[in-house]
């Protein structure tokens, strides 16, 4: 599955549009991370716990919407976003949406590579995902 925050994917064509997809996850604040947190906020630096408990809910959010896209039969998400709300004291929703389209390699672009090095093109029925860590 190819994920992108851009509208188009270069060296792709944009064979069909599926739709809106959206992934959400809801995560509350732990005390211990609060303790930590409120000891690290007297000396400065980094809050690792709360580092961590982000970019879990970056991860899930984005699972669930490439969940959503692979139902509908696409194999790319463009135009991602991630938005967050509080729900309640102490509790936050991250939201993740982007646009479900099927794509293709544009002709003559069919060895077109993702940064990582891997192939960003993968057939309907191929499994792995390119989530950012």
């Amino acid at each position: 599955m190819i994920v992108v925050n851009t509208e188009i994917i270069p060296g792709f064509e944009i064979l069909e549009l599926k739709g809106l997809v959206q992934g959400n996850t809801i995560r509350a604040k732990h005390l211990g991370r609060d303790i930590a947190a409120s000891l690290k906020n007297l000396v400065g630096g980094e809050l690792k716990g709360y580092t961590e408990l982000l970019t879990e809910a970056r991860r899930q959010s984005l699972e669930r919407m490439m969940s959503q896209a692979q139902q509908l039969g696409a194999n790319a998400v463009i135009n991602v976003r991630f938005t967050t709300s509080a729900i309640t004291q102490g509790a936050a929703e991250l939201y993740a949406y982007g646009t479900a389209v099927t794509v293709r390699p544009i002709e003559g672009n069919e060895s077109v590579t993702s940064p990582d090095g891997a192939s960003a093109f993968r057939p309907e029925g191929s499994s792995g995902s390119q989530v950012p860590a």
